[in-house]
């Protein structure tokens, strides 16, 4: 299995915990390409309109988890490609 498909496979466990969870907060960009939904659980559920090097609409959905430590600083990773 290539490097892609275990990172798709991770998207769609991390998309799938979040049935029935309740919603706390909605934040949108201003250029309308990324929505921020917080839970009441502490996930955060990051969804990212763009386009490809092709100048295709591309869709990407990704769901950060709250550190185990409580102690340990809650950062957000972001991806460069």
């Amino acid at each position: 299995m290539s490097s892609l498909g275990v990172q798709t496979l991770r998207r769609i466990v991390g998309v799938a915990k979040l049935r029935g969870e309740l919603v706390r907060e909605v934040t949108v960009r201003s250029d309308l390409r990324q929505l921020k939904v917080a839970l009441e659980s502490g996930l955060i559920l990051v969804v990212s309109a763009e386009r490809d090097p092709q100048g295709r609409p591309q869709l990407e959905v990704d769901v950060v988890d709250v550190p185990q430590d409580a102690s340990a600083k809650q950062q957000i990773e972001v991806r460069f490609d």
